[in-house]
């Protein structure tokens, strides 16, 4: 029964948190204690890897935060909790995917010192190519991807009249009105002057065979 009594402050956290590698992730933990908030207030965030091993203790706050000064998370824990609102979350700079593991939030304010025990699963994975933009990347294919196609329209209009220029030239070719022709020309003359002479012919034809 007094073991129970004592169990007066409530810890929450996430029971899983995703990252992306190399970039900041938030572990929540909130808590909230019966007893005044002083400066005998503690906070210890432990780790063990997901390959198991033995709990190593990564964070440590009293009245100042102390990131751990060994180990994998040597100068990446960050302290952006708040004791006076019951915040005691971290922050986690360039995380690897041998982060991957379970984080422990400890909280005691004495005489509040029995607490529940909640568990984080961290899950760092690779970020798809598709969304390794940067912003300002993005801005610069904002800015010229209008100008990349008012390129391509204009290329396009122009293949288009080269190619209307160069059928009109393969066109059926006219022959202009002054051109000299090749082509011996017939004229009516000439037909009335063929006739003549082939009359004429035939008169002497005529005569030769019947001279009475």
């Amino acid at each position: 029964s007094g073991v129970c009594n004592a169990l007066s402050l409530e810890i929450k956290a996430s029971p899983k948190v995703r990252a992306f590698v190399g970039e900041e992730v938030l572990l929540k933990c909130s808590f909230r204690s019966s007893s005044p908030i002083t400066e005998s207030l503690l906070v210890d965030w432990t780790y063990r890897p997901l390959s198991g091993g033995r709990m190593e203790t990564i964070f440590h706050y009293q009245s100042i935060p102390h990131p751990t000064t060994a180990g994998r998370f040597k100068d990446r824990i960050s302290w952006v909790g708040n004791v006076a609102n019951g915040d005691a979350s971290i922050a986690i700079q360039s995380p690897e995917l041998s982060d991957n593991g379970t984080f422990i939030c400890s909280v005691k304010n004495p005489p509040d010192v029995f607490h529940n025990i909640p568990q984080t699963v961290l899950v760092v994975t690779e970020r798809g190519l598709a969304f390794q933009l940067t912003s300002a990347a993005l801005l610069s294919i904002l800015v010229f991807l209008p100008s990349v196609l008012v390129v391509i329209l204009l290329l396009v209009r122009m293949g288009r009249k080269f190619r209307v220029l160069k059928e009109k030239g393969k066109g059926g070719y006219k022959k202009s009105s002054i051109e000299v022709s090749d082509e011996p020309e017939h004229t009516d003359t000439a037909c009335c002057g063929g006739k003549i002479k082939e009359w004429c012919l035939n008169c002497v034809d005529t005569d030769e065979e019947d001279p009475y």
